[in-house]
């Protein structure tokens, strides 16, 4: 019986050596030994849920994000508190919106068997963005929650189930910072003071939800005025992997000085680094959450769609792919039709796509392998623009461009009405180089290329330079302007003014566009 009892420790002591040596300790060397987990990385296609009270009033500029409204009513946004007052009148408050989100035809079901329809290995539900607002009976939320307010409802954990019950791995998007907390303001208190909050709120609630619905992927954001030792994401990541062990995967966004996570380019053309997982986030449309302001020109087509994702798969990456449900808990038909349109595509492709590695070509023998993701080619675009006047966002001047890392030309002329020294003005986000006759008159190339790929609505970057010229009356110039986008957001205009003419949008004619 000795022996026995001897034998029994000695084996105990073997699993717990072999338990501690798998333990994530909070560093980051630690942290990026563990690694990455390879189902991440052949699942290609995940759905992003952004759904909460903000999809009440489901608006947004025709560009904007809709789940960003409650920060267009901080900032005193003109075209957001109009849309209130009118709507809604003058006094009601955000927070009213909450009783109005009732979820009254939710079936998670029903959501479940459209994503697993759709060809998606694992779904990405906001839990709780920048507004605090929790889908789930948060301790730390109270009244301010989808069980204690309009729908009655733990939206975290049902959906949950009922996507583990049809074999799709289950994530949630959690918002760092809150715009409503007392604790700290984001955007309005400084970003330095926000300890108390990170300590008392953050970091205990961030527990709470892992801890009960142990996801399989977390996916954090809002970061970016901040520090990853300010959002102590050394700790939080090591416990989450600790925690739900193998499967967990986290993303990029835990702030400045953050050294792990998969990638998340944002509305872009994709990326093509090899070294980190990633996958594009965006939505069908233009917003994430749901904005009825929206016109269909800003959705993809399926076979847009489509193509996208395979650029993106075949640059060793894959999509989080965004839909907006309405308030009442259904998700609009043109979106059902979109996900059903590729789920079908790949029920034929999907040999192609999951599980799939970027080309690797062996240029020769003294060189390592190179990738081969996909073949680019100039676009000529023909068309006529009055004013040089634009502001694409996340776009590109068309669909057949790149949204990230373009350039585009405009051709054309100009016959001044005058003689006179004018002045041009240009805002441009990102560089821009206007030619007029023999003279460079601008030549502006931005002194920071990189913009952060997880905050669309407050990353507006662009920049003012100026440049005069003396042009004679009757004379038709040729005009030349070469813009260069970098990345995220893409944006410019140009100005005119003289001696006796006020500033105003230049006009050219005979434009030609070539990207």
């Amino acid at each position: 019986m000795k022996r026995k009892l001897l034998f029994l420790i000695g084996v105990l002591s073997i699993l717990i050596g072999v338990k501690a040596q798998n333990v994530v300790e909070p560093t980051w060397e630690s942290i990026n030994q563990r690694g990455y987990p390879q189902w991440f990385s052949d699942a290609k296609l995940g759905i992003f849920i952004h759904w909460g009270v903000y999809s009440v009033p489901a608006y947004a500029s025709k560009e904007g994000y809709a789940e960003w409204y409650y920060r267009g009513l901080m900032t005193q946004d003109s075209a957001r508190l109009d849309f209130q007052r009118r709507n809604y009148g003058v006094d009601f408050q955000y927070k009213d919106f909450d009783r109005m989100f009732k979820a009254e035809l939710w079936n998670p079901d029903d959501w479940a068997e459209l994503f697993r329809k759709s060809g998606a290995r694992y779904v990405l539900l906001v839990t709780k963005h920048h507004d605090g607002y929790c889908l789930w009976d948060s301790k730390y939320a109270p009244g301010w929650n989808s069980v204690d307010g309009g729908p009655k409802r733990d939206i975290v954990g049902e959906l949950t189930n009922a996507v583990r019950e049809k074999g799709m791995k289950m994530g949630f998007y959690y918002s760092l910072p809150e715009w409503t907390n007392p604790l700290h303001i984001w955007c309005v208190d400084s970003p330095d003071s926000i300890g108390d909050y990170v300590d008392n709120h953050l970091i205990p609630q961030f527990k709470e939800l892992v801890s009960t619905y142990r996801p399989s992927i977390v996916f954090t954001d809002g970061e970016w005025w901040n520090t990853s030792e300010q959002w102590h994401a050394r700790e939080l990541i090591s416990w989450y992997y600790n925690i739900v062990g193998d499967e967990a995967i986290v993303n990029d966004r835990w702030g400045s000085g953050g050294q792990h996570g998969f990638r998340t380019p944002e509305y872009s053309s994709g990326i093509t680094a090899t070294d980190w997982p990633w996958a594009e986030c965006r939505g069908l449309g233009r917003s994430f959450g749901l904005n009825r302001n929206e016109p269909l020109s800003n959705y993809l087509t399926s076979d847009e769609l489509i193509r996208h994702f395979v650029q993106l798969v075949s640059a060793g990456g894959g999509m989080t792919l965004n839909v907006g449900p309405a308030a009442n808990g259904t998700i609009p038909l043109i979106q059902q039709e979109r996900l059903i349109d590729l789920g079908k595509w790949l029920e034929i492709n999907g040999e192609a796509i999951y599980g799939t590695r970027p080309l690797f070509i062996n240029q020769n023998r003294n060189r390592n392998d190179v990738p081969h993701f996909y073949d680019e080619k100039p676009v000529s675009v023909n068309r006529h623009d009055d004013a040089v006047d634009f502001d694409w966002v996340r776009n590109s001047p068309d669909k057949r461009i790149s949204y990230d890392n373009f350039n585009a030309v405009w051709n054309g002329t100009f016959t001044p009405e005058r003689t006179d020294v004018y002045t041009f003005d240009v805002e441009v986000d990102d560089n821009v180089k206007v030619t007029i006759g023999d003279d460079v008159v601008i030549d502006y190339v931005k002194a920071v290329a990189e913009e952060s790929q997880s905050n669309a609505e407050e990353s507006k970057t662009k920049s003012l330079t100026t440049g005069k010229i003396k042009l004679k009356k009757g004379v038709t110039y040729p005009v030349k302007i070469e813009y260069q986008e970098i990345n995220v957001n893409a944006m410019m205009r140009l100005f005119i003014s003289g001696k006796e003419i006020e500033k105003h949008i230049f006009n050219v004619s005979s434009t030609k566009l070539t990207a």
